[in-house]
């Protein structure tokens, strides 16, 4: 009598220095290039170690396959991961091919290609305020950028750029995403949940908990049966909301704190009403 929990990582579980005030107190569960780079708050770490003993915890991230290998995090391994925003589906930590094929034929067939994309970024960026361009996984593309210096109007106007392209904008901290629309997390977690449920790992009827901070979780947040955002982010800065959707009292690294006991409750009710009704 478990839940799935299908939570997104970088600003709803995990957090970068600049969120923390000291990180005296804090556990570290990213390194990068011999650099601690990402954190959480002790009491999330110990609130996430008792929750993967009982829920089937499912991370759910944008991050590449090789970003998302960078973090430990707390408690027993993951035997499912959903990675590159829906694209990788990891199980026992080797990506699933036929998913992949399955996912890039969908992308194909809904969005223009990404070199087409790539081609009008570069015409709309500039060196003044882009540090970096990247493509992740040969399926989509995010720039990183000075905060301070990107031109108010270039998200709005290249969102409208993208959107009748079959593509979606999404900025995230210092982060611009561009990813086509096919490429979705709620796709791949729908699968893992099949797959659970046909190997009889999980209950058909076992709930979905999903928490997620920005517009690429949104999709996540209407699918799952019940979820929860921080007060924080940029699905916060739209005033986002859903149908089942809890909102944390808490901002920053404190919000994955009451997310965590949030995921904790709901399954225990859900164990309870189980136990009632047998």
């Amino acid at each position: 009598m478990t839940a799935l929990i299908a939570c997104d990582l970088d600003r709803t579980l995990i957090y970068s220095h600049r969120f923390f005030i000291s990180l005296d107190s804090a556990n570290c569960v990213e390194i990068y290039r011999d650099t601690p780079i990402s954190f959480m708050t002790m009491a999330a770490s110990i609130r996430l170690e008792c929750l993967a003993r009982t829920e089937i915890l499912l991370p759910a991230t944008t991050r590449t396959v090789d970003q998302f290998n960078r973090i430990q995090l707390p408690g027993r391994p993951c035997r499912y991961a959903v990675t590159s925003n829906g694209a990788t589906i990891l199980h026992n930590g080797v990506p699933d091919t036929g998913w992949r094929l399955a996912v890039e034929e969908r992308v194909q067939a809904g969005s223009v290609p990404i070199t087409e994309v790539m081609a009008e970024l570069h015409n709309r960026v500039s060196d003044r305020w882009v540090r970096n361009v990247r493509v992740a996984e040969e399926l989509f593309c995010y720039l990183v950028v000075d905060e301070s210096a990107v031109p108010d109007a270039f998200v709005g106007e290249w969102s409208s750029w993208c959107t009748p392209r079959g593509w979606t904008v999404s900025r995230q901290g210092r982060k611009i995403y561009s990813v086509p629309t096919g490429l979705c997390k709620s796709a791949a977690v729908a699968e893992v949940r099949r797959r659970l449920v046909d190997s009889g790992e999980l209950a058909e009827h076992a709930p979905l908990l999903a928490a997620g901070d920005g517009v690429l979780d949104s999709d996540l947040l209407e699918y799952a049966d019940a979820a929860i955002r921080p007060a924080h982010g940029e699905l916060h800065d739209l005033e986002w909301t859903t149908t089942c959707l809890r909102v944390t009292r808490s901002k920053g690294p404190a919000a994955a704190e009451e997310i965590l006991d949030w995921f904790s409750d709901r399954a225990r009710k859900y164990r309870q009403s189980s136990i009632e009704l047998n």
